[in-house]
């Protein structure tokens, strides 16, 4: 409690002196062309399973964003997360013996380090980068919220069709020593908008293509989370095909209302390689006093999605596992979103530490502090 403290007081004082310092008129000019936000995330967490010890732990994820306008359609996009070498979380664990330094300096990586060119309805991103794929109400069968990608994507957006296609390199930090080579990612994805009487439907198809696992070491320190290894190498390539359809209507019971479904399929696995997540969310929270809940199923074989790129909560991240997820957030005031999230999991035996297949309990209560 007294580091979540400390977090408050500094980020406080980041907060004030942005506001009272005083710029000249050219200094303005030129800081009009600069875009500053962030947000820091306190959650307290509780994990309980069957097949290992319990864990109760503080945790924080500290983002700072900075775009700059370079021309009208030339941006320079860059953004300090917290959770060093992590691809798909930026929580930091406070632990009693560490010096407070830790908890900041020492985690925080550049992880978004891009140019971005817009025109007419199209975005093209060279470099590392924030995903630009659809995900219908956010599911993270596929893609994790916080993936990042490195490479050159092309993004095309318009009233009825969405297109994206990509070339991207894994970079890895860990087990470099025993790595066999480079992980290339080639994607692509449509999605077709079509808007009837009460709703709009999407459907959605994406090929992901990972070329160079098989045979190689997992790329980053969480290891396989579910993947299907050999002798500490990947037993098979991952060549995703994905499909999904949603439904959104705008006005359920007085609130916004969206269902979909969801499917993944790796043609470069011969079993093991099917997932799907069903998800329905009432309500939208965006404005103070606004509320949303979300539920959805997930069961994912252990080689049917790249498990590190994958949902990095539920199931304690991965594959090779299914259950419910509900997931809770109201917008308690401009600055500050409080939220829940609540997993019931059973992970596969191939996943468990018993090899027999066990319970995953895992409670999530946050506090996200935007500015």
């Amino acid at each position: 409690m007294k580091k979540i403290v400390l977090s408050l007081v500094a980020l406080a004082t980041i907060l004030t002196a942005s506001e009272t310092e005083e710029v000249s008129s050219s200094e303005s000019s030129f800081l009009d062309r600069i875009h500053f936000k962030g947000d820091m995330r306190l959650r307290y967490e509780s994990i309980e399973r069957d097949d290992k010890s319990n864990t109760y732990r503080t945790r924080y994820r500290l983002r700072l964003f900075t775009d700059i306008d370079l021309a009208d359609n030339l941006l320079l996009e860059t953004a300090v997360i917290s959770g060093k070498d992590n691809p798909t979380s930026g929580n930091v664990t406070f632990r009693d013996d560490e010096p407070w330094s830790d908890y900041f300096f020492d985690v925080l990586e550049l992880k978004i380090l891009d140019i971005a060119y817009k025109f007419d309805n199209s975005t093209i991103k060279a470099g590392k980068q924030a995903y630009m794929m659809y995900r219908p109400i956010k599911s993270q069968l596929v893609w994790d919220n916080d993936v990042l990608l490195e490479g050159v994507n092309y993004n095309y957006t318009d009233n009825t069709n969405m297109v994206t296609l990509g070339v991207n390199q894994l970079h890895r930090r860990e087990n470099e020593a025993t790595s066999t080579g480079d992980i290339n990612l080639f994607l692509a994805q449509y999605v077709l908008s079509t808007k009837l009487e009460s709703s709009t439907l999407n459907i959605g198809a994406g090929f992901y293509y990972y070329d160079g696992i098989k045979g190689n070491s997992t790329p980053y320190a969480a290891g396989a989370l579910g993947n299907t290894l050999v002798s500490g190498f990947y037993a098979n390539d991952y060549h995703i095909l994905e499909g999904f359809g949603e439904l959104k209507f705008k006005d359920v019971l007085g609130k916004p209302f969206e269902i979909a479904a969801s499917v993944a399929y790796n043609t470069a696995a011969d079993d093991n390689n099917f997932g799907y997540d069903i998800g329905v969310q009432l309500g939208k929270a965006k404005n103070i006093g606004e509320w949303q809940v979300k539920y959805s199923y997930t069961d994912i074989e252990a080689d049917a999605v790249f498990a590190a790129h994958s949902d990095s909560d539920n199931f304690g991240g991965g594959s090779a596992a299914k259950g419910h997820a509900i997931r809770t957030k109201y917008v308690f005031s401009k600055h500050v979103d409080i939220a829940g999230t609540f997993f019931f999991n059973t992970l596969y035996a191939s996943k468990s530490a018993t090899g027999v297949e066990a319970d995953y309990e895992r409670v999530q209560l946050d506090a996200i502090i935007k500015f």
